[in-house]
């Protein structure tokens, strides 16, 4: 891989680039009853980014097939994928389209865009920290990053809920993306 220096990081050369289904999971956690955290992530998906010359005017899109849902429970994951929630049957993906990149500090990124799940779509301000680029041991190139958001998920139209009889409900509004990932040059 070609790689540059750009404000004291060493960052990929401009252009096209793949993330690597094999080396990157999207995840998700809400909260459960108030008390704990259900982990989950979504197994299908693709996206891209495309690195510019000012890095700062790099783009990225991504979708994700809301049939891959899991949390490690066959039973919730198809209340996951009914109706109730993501209704995987009438809305096969999640979408995310970056529109900008409003700053950076260190190898910290702010990247603004458009997330529509059920036809449904929002902005949002993901994090995103640049991990490093590098030759893996079988001659390919990579480069590395995690990115992190939180949206309500009430925004888009997942309001189903249950009352709990000590208060509160079962079903945290606030969803909290992580995703770690490496990409590759697109061929």
């Amino acid at each position: 891989m070609t790689t540059r220096t750009w404000e004291s990081l060493t960052i990929p050369a401009a252009g096209a680039y793949n993330l690597d289904a094999a080396h990157t999971t999207i995840g998700f956690v809400v909260k459960h009853m108030m008390v704990s955290k259900v982990r989950g992530r979504f197994q299908t998906f693709n996206g891209s980014v495309t690195i510019a010359e000012n890095p700062l005017e790099s783009s990225a899109q991504l979708t994700i097939e809301t049939e891959s849902i899991t949390t490690g429970a066959p039973d919730r994951d198809g209340h996951l994928r009914s109706d109730d929630f993501l209704s995987a049957e009438k809305f096969p993906q999640i979408t995310f389209k970056s529109t900008r990149v409003v700053g950076h500090s260190g190898d910290e990124f702010t990247v603004v865009g458009d997330l529509t799940i059920r036809d449904v779509t929002k902005e949002v301000e993901l994090t995103v920290e640049y991990g490093g680029a590098g030759t893996n041991p079988w001659g390919q190139a990579v480069w590395g990053f995690s990115i992190t958001t939180e949206f309500d998920r009430e925004d888009f139209g997942l309001t189903w809920n249950q009352a709990l009889e000590t208060g509160g409900v079962l079903v945290g509004k606030k969803v909290k993306i992580e995703i770690e990932g490496e990409a590759n040059p697109a061929a």
